[in-house]
């Protein structure tokens, strides 16, 4: 079991340092199928790890100034107040059951990683290292110098996403990038980059309250299949982020998209013939 965490662990974060996000899709997969770890349990590990991953990610972009506090914070309070009825939710639906709907929202993670290589603006959020600005469709201003202006209508709207977002997190150990970054863009009319950064720092406190509130639901988590776990993650992502250099990046996507797809088809047979 110890090598298996870390070997798993690496798969995940391999395919992160691949794609640059939205590997944290196979965690959950993993855990059940491969360490026989129990679906709840696993949704907590894995929201452990992919906090964890994250920091990892958001820390230089927050020294470097590239997180838009205001906003992130606006979302992530709202995202850690859905993550603990998101861990609720998942109490209340038969795993066989959580894991079919897990397996939807992998093919949802896919679609949008496929759209991606078709349309490289697509502020899709399960690409990190996506750089490319669109044009200002946004729900929400921006004064002359790029700063928000944070109206109730505005405040409502990050508010209801950062909910939503939350619950998705607690419900399926999930990080929610590719709710976030879509969401900071077309709604805030925040800049790529720094949607991708903010959608760390984001999934960093939302990750800490899905943790804690899957705990005080009574969830075991294992704390050494999580540093393991995470320890396999850290050093896939830096596997994965050198292969990924090598590499096109439409190639990439497509690549995981059908990994997920595999994967998802995998949960949804087992979840169905052996529920």
């Amino acid at each position: 079991m110890f090598g298996l965490a870390i070997l798993f662990g690496c798969i995940v974060g391999f395919a992160l340092g691949l794609t640059g996000g939205g590997g944290g899709v196979f965690a959950v997969p993993l855990l059940v199928y491969g360490l026989a770890v129990a679906p709840r349990e696993a949704v907590g590990i894995s929201l452990a790890s992919v906090g964890g991953t994250a920091m990892f990610g958001a820390v230089p972009r927050l020294v470097r100034g590239e997180v838009e506090l205001r906003t992130g914070l606006l979302f992530a309070v709202a995202g850690m107040l859905g993550a603990p009825i998101g861990s609720y939710l998942s109490t209340l639906v038969p795993e066989h059951v959580l894991l079919l709907m897990f397996a939807v929202l992998m093919l949802v993670v896919a679609q949008r990683m496929w759209e991606k290589t078709k349309n490289p603006a697509l502020p899709s959020g399960v690409c990190n290292t996506e750089s490319q600005d669109q044009r200002d469709r946004s729900a929400c201003q921006r004064d002359e110098d790029g700063k928000l202006r944070l109206t109730s209508k505005c405040a409502r709207l990050l508010i209801l996403v950062g909910l939503a977002t939350g619950v998705l997190s607690g419900m399926f150990g999930v990080g929610g990038g590719f709710v976030i970054v879509p969401a900071l863009v077309l709604f805030s009319g925040m800049a790529i980059h720094q949607a991708v950064a903010t959608s760390l720092f984001v999934i960093v406190l939302v990750s800490i309250s899905g943790v804690a509130s899957h705990l005080a639901n009574g969830n075991s988590l294992s704390l050494e299949t999580t540093l393991q776990f995470l320890v396999g993650g850290f050093a896939g992502m830096w596997l994965g982020g050198i292969v990924a250099k090598r590499l096109k990046g439409p190639t990439l996507q497509k690549t995981f998209s059908v990994a997920v797809v595999v994967v998802a088809a995998f949960v949804i047979f087992k979840s169905i013939a052996f529920p």
